[in-house]
């Protein structure tokens, strides 16, 4: 079992919004998506999550606003008794999905929770966060919400291999912690 799961936002947990999310209201968190959490987080697994924002600066999206938003996704998971040990964000200028640019932010983040890169895995949703992730060194899955199936259709390059696929959050979440037959949603 990973000690650190990273997730991508937008697509990952919640239901993305283009071309991107603004207001802390238009968050939705996909189903069962703060139940997955609350799993990772009662089994000891530390929890963070890594998202592209490529509006932080230009125009609608700035930080004060950014950090709004992180504070409605705090909100939005307590309920299930989900929680997230650290927040993170690429945006501007770098603002790939969160693509290869995020592999210093994610490195940075396994440095931060002093956590190896075997020891962590990175679920996303595109092929950015699956390519973000293999440069980091840190295990992929990809789910097929968000941008997934698309992603799936496009066709996986043999640089982001190996990976797993799976439905969603709950059925990434379910093959992490060895739960029979969970591609996802029951």
């Amino acid at each position: 079992m990973a000690r650190l799961v990273v997730l991508e936002r937008d697509g990952v947990l919640l239901e993305p919004v283009a071309p991107a999310i603004r207001h802390p209201g238009e968050m939705r968190l996909l189903p069962g998506a703060g139940a997955a959490l609350a799993r990772l987080n009662r089994a000891g697994t530390l929890v963070a999550v890594l998202t592209r924002q490529p509006l932080l600066g230009r125009g609608p999206l700035d930080e004060a606003m950014l950090l709004r938003q992180h504070e409605q996704l705090r909100d939005l998971l307590a309920p299930a008794g989900a929680r997230l040990d650290h927040i993170g964000h690429v945006g501007g200028a770098t603002g790939r999905d969160p693509g290869p640019a995020a592999a210093p932010a994610l490195r940075e983040l396994l440095r931060l929770l002093r956590v190896a890169p075997d020891d962590a895995v990175f679920i996303g949703h595109c092929l950015d966060d699956l390519q973000a992730a293999s440069a980091a060194g840190v295990a992929r899955i990809l789910v097929r919400s968000g941008q997934g199936r698309a992603t799936q259709g496009a066709g996986i390059p043999a640089e982001v291999m190996p990976l797993r696929l799976v439905d969603d959050i709950v059925g990434a979440v379910n093959r992490l912690l060895g739960v029979e037959g969970g591609e996802g949603r029951a």
